[in-house]
């Protein structure tokens, strides 16, 4: 069975950090650095309207040159996040996070935020799945070796 997001977001908990647009980058920053995350949620209205990274703080603001007290989280963030569904599996979050570079995805179902996942969460969920595999093929080749088949011993 594939994993799903909407399984793994109940284990990593389902706090998600967000922040106002018209919050000051020094402040977002102040708060990451608090928090020891990599990303806001940005939210207005009760609605995503983007996602303000430690890579928006790199590329946007100090390689700008600009004044991260003076800056608004609106004018460096990256605004309308792409979001999965919770019923995405961890292998296809994995392509996206790969392909477009992401480090964060929201996962929205209906409109509503149900979570926030990082390539971290979704390497730790792909080797659980495949530490899983590996045992289940060593009992089974262990069985083998002992003159049971796998699927006598279940019967």
């Amino acid at each position: 069975m594939l994993t799903t997001l909407g399984q793994i977001i109940p284990e990593k908990g389902q706090s998600v950090e967000t922040t106002a647009p018209e919050v000051s980058v020094a402040d977002a920053v102040h708060r990451m650095h608090q928090l020891n995350i990599g990303a806001l949620l940005v939210k207005e209205g009760g609605q995503l309207v983007g996602i303000f990274t430690e890579r928006d703080v790199l590329f946007r603001v100090v390689d700008e040159g600009l004044d991260p007290k003076a800056t608004r989280v609106s004018e460096v963030m990256t605004p309308d996040p792409l979001a999965l569904k919770p019923t995405t599996t961890v292998e296809e979050a994995m392509r996206v996070v790969t392909e477009k570079r992401f480090r964060h995805l929201p996962v929205v179902e209906g409109g509503h935020l149900q979570g926030l996942v990082s390539n971290g969460d979704l390497t730790r969920s792909a080797v659980r799945a495949q530490e899983g595999q590996i045992d289940a093929l060593i009992r089974s080749v262990k069985a083998i070796g002992h003159g049971v088949s796998p699927a006598s011993k279940s019967a």
